[in-house]
């Protein structure tokens, strides 16, 4: 028997990502999460849709980040992460969704594994909610 996933995907362009990735980054930036990106990556990786990439000043703010995220998703009818590690020093936590994974950094070790520069290749998605003006 198949099983086919309910999981909702927003298509820009090319590339599709799941919805509550966009969810999770706008909950990181409602936590003050620093330049928050979202990166296509089932064209290059092939085992998850998307990174979630985010980073906090302390360890403190990294917590209340991932709290966030996890919450917002749940919201948005999204399940709990399969898994989250890194809690205990909170230096990298990785929320692992299966369709998207989220990395909540401190800025120094976003800066030291710079994610982004490896996967330069990697479409950013826009995932803001453009401001009313």
């Amino acid at each position: 028997m198949t099983s086919i996933s309910a999981t909702s995907v927003v298509v820009h362009d090319d590339p599709i990502i799941p919805e509550e990735s966009m969810v999770a980054a706008r909950a990181a930036d409602a936590k003050s999460g620093e330049d928050t990106v979202i990166l296509a990556m089932d064209a290059l990786l092939g085992i998850t849709d998307a990174f979630v990439v985010t980073s906090g000043r302390n360890s403190r703010q990294v917590k209340a980040i991932v709290d966030e995220v996890e919450r917002q998703v749940k919201e948005s009818g999204g399940g709990p992460p399969v898994r989250v590690e890194g809690l205990g020093d909170a230096r990298w936590v990785l929320m692992d969704y299966g369709d998207f994974l989220v990395h909540v950094f401190l800025d120094e070790a976003r800066e030291f594994y710079d994610l982004e520069h490896l996967w330069s290749e990697a479409p950013r998605i826009p995932w803001a909610v453009p401001s009313a003006s």
